[in-house]
């Protein structure tokens, strides 16, 4: 598809700090993370929303969203996870998008009420992508 964001992402055309390269689906850093290492996962193939991702494709995109939860608790060690999914409404980009959050206790998520926290440099992303691949490789 043309002029989407995430599109441009995979095909390599616009930087991002990828986190997973898989044949059917890519992660990286969410540039406005909720937390450090904030990760969205996509499809290869553009599919606006959950709706329109063929049934077949859905289980191994959320066993891609799986492994991520799995790997922040290793590499970020993080409590857990958030993992979501918009479909229209609040998705700022209309290419379909899993995110994978880490979480700790008391780390101020409440609600809907999501503070965003940037980080402190191109390398502290790097660093943290860096950190979840070698988590996903283990």
């Amino acid at each position: 598809m043309t002029d989407c964001l995430f599109c441009e992402i995979i095909a390599g055309t616009r930087p991002a700090h990828r986190v997973l390269d898989a044949p059917d689906a890519v992660a990286f850093l969410d540039v406005r993370p909720l937390f450090k290492g904030h990760t969205l996962v996509v499809p290869r193939v553009h599919r606006e929303t959950l709706v329109d991702l063929p049934e077949a494709e859905v289980g191994p995109l959320f066993a891609h969203a799986r492994r991520l939860a799995a790997a922040m608790e290793t590499a970020l060690d993080a409590a857990g996870s958030f993992v979501a999914e918009n479909n229209r409404i609040s998705q700022s980009v209309p290419h379909l998008h899993v995110h994978v959050v880490p979480r700790n206790p008391k780390d101020g998520l409440r609600g809907f009420f999501w503070p965003r926290h940037k980080y402190e440099s191109e390398d502290e992303a790097a660093e943290y992508a860096a950190r979840l691949r070698a988590a996903l490789e283990s």
